[in-house]
């Protein structure tokens, strides 16, 4: 009934040869990722009350009454899969080839293609249904396409040499086949087929005359099996489609009908590039037709003529768009139905199956999903506050695809002034320069100040900005939003030492070796996970009984301090430059550090922009060393500002300001593990205590890692026994200020960490 045209593009050479056995059309994409749980349905075979999962990396091979096949990434590697309609539940085929039929009957084979799988199974996948074993090796035959539960079309080599076409029917285990009448010699050398419609199938073949081969497409009726009807298109035709009424076919940029009775033909012409091709179906005397894309696009960053997947009426000329896209081929369902997979802004990405409605029109309706969106979603900014104009760190922001073109506009808010200018994403080839995976783009300010007057005279204050995201593809609406962030110059990065925008931390092991852990925030776990392998910083760092990291002394990538057995404490240095941390020679800052047993730092507790650091003495006197700015000289004279009493913690750690107070705070553990918040004044001391928590004493560590899910407000991680870690984000009310701890694997793998900061 239904087909489709050849697409023109790109993949893999061996999924292309499956499929274009299989389908006899062209290639869907294979986009990675997992489907969602299915809906739930009803159990009755073949009712359904809600769409099932959809695989994401699913080819779509066919669809029946109950269920459907695909060719999906499975487990390591593609497999054909059986998924019912009324429940979801999935069986996966041990076969290496597959094809369908339009029903629930599935050809299976273990050749490398179904051409080559000389013995195959017709299985009909209907609860109840059998299976009908073919061997076709007596009969010298190979697979064309399988017409029922115990027949199929094949190519039967004759003792000449000659090649014909017959109807091969398996009876009691016996085969008999009956020779196709009528077919042009030569034609069953280059044959394909559609599945059978009301007792008929379509072929699409090519003869050689001369140096041309023109296409032919020849109706044969199974029953006597004999062509009824040849034509010869005056284009170079693609696999075709047909029903009662009509032929159609592609070519291109052009798709054809032609009325079977009169012979009358339409052709509608679209503008499509190289890169474009034409799906074309029919259902009754309606035409279908779209151009193929994936929701994803070809990821070129070129824009697409889009053709949404559309009905048009060969009577009156009517035409209904049915879904926003359609990727690869139409296949054939029971019962005067057809199957896509496309997507619609309603219902996503997924399978449709288009039917005629009350009053004749083909509508399509969702039957199984993938769960991933056909408008475009915005997923939030990835902004440090306040954001450092002089770092390399770029502006973020996500999206939920990255085939688009953003209109980007900053402004700043006081002056007025402005940048603006189209990002076109993609991540092909070179890819593009604002484009950073996972969805998110963005921009730095070295680029802003290199393409405009604002980026140069930069001031620091508030910015607002907008976008807009145009789909390259033509898929969905555009995305229009907006936000604000705070900008300044020399900001200290708490915790991110190669300064890429995301925070690090330090870890040493057993053996006395020290670790870079590179971080990223997963939206989805909403947790932090690691951003690339452990950096091996070196051996030897067993000599210090103390590690912190301080943030950026002098603004700029987090600086550390490491305080050896002698009490000596010495400064590391280090520079980043938005991909990789370097970490200069030590430098001695002075000894007696042995009198403290807390040190901590990292947060501005005085409000000046730069990062101090604290510690609490034998004594159990807190004293504040005022950061300076300076590499050559980073703390000021130190200066008590707590007076006994902070001797009952035994872990005291700077988060910067968590409590939405005027500026650092801290938080400190008790010896019966109660967590107390005390809240900065802005000068470098503190409120009254307030009690936040309990249970904290079964950490090792507590480190304030800064602003890693971009939220603008300082988050928490803690690190404790058998390698368990979890990230506190910062709520920023003094009164609750962590929420829902999440673990995280950032360092639960080897080595056994025995110091984190």
């Amino acid at each position: 009934m239904i087909s489709a045209s050849t697409p023109r593009r790109g993949v893999s050479a061996a999924i292309t040869t499956v499929l274009a056995i299989t389908l006899g059309a062209g290639v869907l994409s294979s986009p990675a990722g997992a489907a969602p749980l299915p809906a739930a349905v009803t159990a009755e075979a073949g009712t359904q009350t809600a769409p099932v999962a959809f695989p994401d990396s699913g080819y779509l091979l066919g669809g029946g009454k109950t269920g459907f096949l695909t060719y999906a990434y499975v487990d390591g590697g593609y497999r054909y899969q059986w998924t019912r309609f009324a429940d979801g539940a999935v069986t996966t085929l041990d076969a290496s080839a597959a094809d369908s039929t339009g029903t629930d009957v599935i050809m299976t084979g273990k050749g490398r293609s179904p051409d080559r799988s000389l013995v195959l199974q017709l299985r009909d996948m209907a609860p109840g249904g059998g299976t009908v074993t073919m061997d076709l090796r007596p009969l010298n035959a190979t697979y064309v396409r399988a017409v029922s539960k115990d027949t199929i079309l094949a190519k039967v080599t004759k003792a000449d040499g000659s090649v014909g076409l017959s109807l091969v029917t398996s009876a009691g285990g016996t085969l008999t086949q009956r020779p196709v009448e009528g077919l042009a010699a030569g034609a069953a050398e280059h044959l394909g087929s559609t599945p059978a419609l009301d007792g008929s199938v379509l072929l699409s073949y090519s003869l050689r005359e001369g140096t041309s081969w023109p296409r032919e497409l020849a109706v044969v009726d199974l029953a006597t099996a004999k062509v009824v009807t040849v034509h010869r298109p005056a284009s170079s035709a693609t696999q075709g489609a047909f029903s009662a009424t009509h032929l159609a076919w592609a070519d291109w940029g052009k798709v054809y009908s032609r009325n079977r009775a009169t012979g009358a033909e339409t052709v509608t012409s679209f503008r499509l590039t190289e890169e474009e091709s034409m799906v074309v179906g029919l259902l009754d005397s309606w035409q279908l037709y779209g151009t193929w894309t994936s929701l994803e696009g070809n990821g070129t960053g070129n824009t697409s003529t889009h053709v949404p997947f559309t009905a048009k009426s060969l009577t009156s000329g009517r035409t209904v768009t049915l879904l926003e896209y359609v990727s690869g081929s139409v296949v054939p369902g029971p019962d005067n139905t057809a199957y896509v997979r496309g997507g619609s802004v309603e219902h996503g990405d997924g399978l449709y199956r288009i039917s005629l409605g009350a009053n004749g029109t083909p509508v399509a309706e969702a039957v199984a999903v993938t769960g991933k969106p056909v408008a475009l979603q915005y997923l939030g900014a990835q902004i440090p506050q306040p954001f450092d104009m002089s770092s390399p760190v770029p502006l973020k922001w996500k999206l939920s695809r990255e085939n688009v073109n953003v209109d980007l506009r900053i402004t700043h808010r006081a002056t007025g002034k402005a940048f603006s200018k189209t990002l076109n994403l993609h991540s092909e080839s070179a890819g593009s320069e604002y484009y950073y995976g996972g969805g998110v783009f963005g921009i730095t300010w070295p680029k802003i100040a290199a393409e405009s007057q604002m980026g140069r005279d930069a001031a620091a204050g508030t910015y607002d900005w907008s976008f807009t995201a145009h789909p390259q593809n033509g898929v969905g609406p555009d995305l229009e939003v907006s936000g604000s962030f705070t900008a300044a110059k020399s900001v200290s990065s708490p915790h991110d030492l190669d300064w890429d925008g995301v925070p690090d931390l330090l870890a040493r092991d057993t053996a006395g070796v020290l670790w870079q852990l590179d971080s990223r925030y997963d939206d989805a776990k909403k947790t932090l996970v690691g951003n690339y392998s452990p950096v091996k910083i070196g051996p030897g760092w067993g000599t210090y009984d103390r590690i912190e990291t301080i943030g950026g002394v002098g603004g700029g990538a987090a600086d550390f301090v490491a305080r050896d057995k002698s009490g000596v404490l010495w400064l590391y240095d280090v520079t980043g430059n938005g991909y990789a941390a370097k970490i200069a020679a030590r430098k001695q800052i002075g000894g007696g550090w042995n009198t403290y047993t807390q040190l901590t730092g990292g947060a501005d507790l005085t409000g000046d922009g730069h990062p101090d650091l604290v510690g609490v003495d034998k004594a159990g006197a807190l004293w504040l060393y005022k950061g300076t700015g300076k590499v050559t000289a980073p703390f000021a004279a130190r200066k008590k500002i707590g007076t006994g009493g902070w001797g009952i913690y035994n872990q005291i750690t700077a988060t910067g300001d968590i409590g939405g107070a005027a500026a650092g705070d801290l938080i400190a553990r008790d010896k019966d593990g109660v967590l107390w918040l005390y809240l900065g004044k802005g000068d470098g001391t503190f409120v009254a205590r307030k009690q936040i928590g309990g249970g904290w004493g079964a950490y090792t560590d507590t480190v304030g890692i800064g602003d890693a899910n971009h939220d603008g407000r300082p988050d928490l991680l803690a690190y404790g026994p058998n390698k368990t870690a979890y990230f506190y984000p910062g709520t920023g009310d003094y009164r609750k200020p962590f929420g829902t701890r999440a673990a995280t694997p950032l360092l639960t793998g080897l080595p056994t960490y025995n110091h984190v900061s």
